[in-house]
């Protein structure tokens, strides 16, 4: 869970912020909010219950995490900065 000292992250790892912002979307989506369902239950779920203003930080973190694996970005940096 992340938590956050004066307004900043305490995660410092990479990715930690689109992390943050994904839960934190979903968290306040109606998916969680009516239908009572933990973040992880709302991402495979496919019936228009999740903005897509939280699918598109979803794909961000994919490819923040993707980019971890991917020797380019020691020279290009980490995309979730």
């Amino acid at each position: 869970m992340m938590k956050y000292d004066n307004d900043q992250l305490v995660d410092k790892s990479a990715c930690a912020g689109v992390r943050a912002d994904l839960k934190m979307c979903l968290l306040e989506s109606d998916c969680c909010k009516l239908h009572k369902k933990t973040p992880k239950e709302c991402l495979n779920m496919h019936d228009g219950s999740v903005p897509n203003e939280c699918q598109v930080l979803r794909n961000t973190f994919f490819e923040c995490k993707r980019s971890l694996l991917d020797n380019r970005t020691r020279f290009r940096g980490h995309k979730g900065y």
